[in-house]
């Protein structure tokens, strides 16, 4: 890989190897003889992963197996970041919520390796832990601080839509987290549109500022980005994957289009492939676990239709839906390849999974009958 390369720059010239590391995609005469080497120099996001590995490759002697050690701790310290976030407001479900942060297969085998997604998913838990710290404990310093920072800037780096959805559901989720610091209730329903009408225009900023530096990612281009990317995957770089899905018409980049096709996209997202549709060992891992996710998501639905729609206010509950679902439409819409999509999709995969665990805790008979017997004592009383 790129790294590989400016180890030899490193051994042969110190200051080329570091001048391609920090330098901004352009090949320098300096260097040029190993940056024309490097496949992928000259985008930014694939050799953000490159300039990692040739840093820890500095700690490693340029060993594969080891710098491949270093990236996949990275993306534990972020499930078990986001584990922790959540374990400490529903510690009666550790189990399951370990499983969805720490265990998801798809998740374990695509987010360990020396590839974006292993970095992402590092940087997701690391930066839903500091906003929890900051903003919701009031546990302020300048580490949660910096930490909160070189995360966000990292996955913007790497993926900057992501952070597009991630972002303006983590705003929700904090305004409904302090909301439910007010006692009395009559100031909670008064305060509420106000918290509403603070998200949404909070997640509108967020979703601008991302995008003001690429014009790629600026609002309206976001639908243009992403026809482009579904035409590239599905007719260029994944033509030979073998593995194509359709929608009922293809994504045409307009708005209308956009909108005719959600159901669609994040019903592919979260459910698709099916098991009908597997053709090999990945797709069928692949396959299973969205099986599992399709037959509670029914459950809760077609069961308990009314009472989860009434905890959809859930602090958690709204963040991890909320990023979940418009994530899900964003890679539905601009996949069209099961293989790629099994990869794009695994950052919202812990999150949708901790979403249904904590909803289904919410409207389980027994949760509901010790929430009736509570509010009967307190009335009682």
């Amino acid at each position: 890989i790129g790294s590989r390369v400016i180890w030899e720059a490193f051994l042969e010239s110190p200051a080329a190897a570091f001048g391609m590391i920090f330098s901004n995609g352009e090949h320098a005469p300096e260097y040029f003889t190993y940056s024309s080497r490097i496949y992928f120099f000259s985008d930014s996001a694939s050799f953000f992963v490159i300039r990692v590995a040739a840093i820890i490759d500095l700690l490693t002697y340029s060993s594969y197996s080891a710098t491949a050690l270093f990236f996949a701790f990275y993306s534990f310290i972020g499930g078990w970041l986001l584990f922790l976030t959540f374990y400490k407001r529903y510690q009666h479900l550790h189990f399951w919520i370990a499983i969805g942060c720490l265990f998801i297969p798809s998740v374990f085998f695509w987010g360990s390796g020396i590839l974006k997604d292993t970095l992402v998913m590092g940087g997701l838990g690391i930066i839903l832990w500091a906003l929890d710290s900051l903003f919701i404990e009031k546990r302020l310093s300048v580490f949660r601080i910096v930490v909160l920072l070189l995360a966000i800037w990292s996955v913007f780096s790497l993926k900057k839509f992501i952070l597009q959805a991630y972002l303006p559901a983590a705003i929700i989720w904090i305004y409904l987290g302090n909301l439910d610091q007010i006692r009395s209730a009559v100031l909670r329903l008064m305060v509420f549109p106000f918290v509403i009408v603070l998200s949404i225009g909070g997640a509108y900023y967020a979703t601008v500022k991302i995008g003001e530096n690429d014009k790629r990612y600026a609002i309206e281009n976001l639908v243009s980005t992403s026809q482009i990317t579904a035409r590239d995957i599905r007719f260029q770089s994944g033509r030979l994957a073998g593995s194509g899905y359709e929608l009922s018409e293809f994504f045409d980049g307009s708005l209308g289009s956009a909108m005719r096709l959600a159901p669609q996209a994040i019903g592919v997202t979260l459910f698709r492939p099916y098991l009908w549709e597997v053709k090999n060992p990945l797709m069928l891992m692949s396959a299973l676990e969205n099986l599992a996710f399709l037959l509670v998501t029914l459950y809760i639905v077609f069961r308990r239709g009314y009472g989860a729609l009434g905890k959809m206010f859930n602090p958690e509950v709204a963040f991890c839906f909320i990023f979940s679902i418009a994530y899900a439409f964003a890679v539905g819409v601009s996949t069209y390849n099961f293989g790629t999509l099994a990869r794009y999709k695994i950052p919202l995969m812990p999150f949708y999974f901790v979403g249904l665990v904590i909803l289904y805790d919410l409207v389980s008979p027994k949760k509901v009958e010790e929430l009736e017997s509570t509010e009967k004592l307190s009335t009682t009383v």
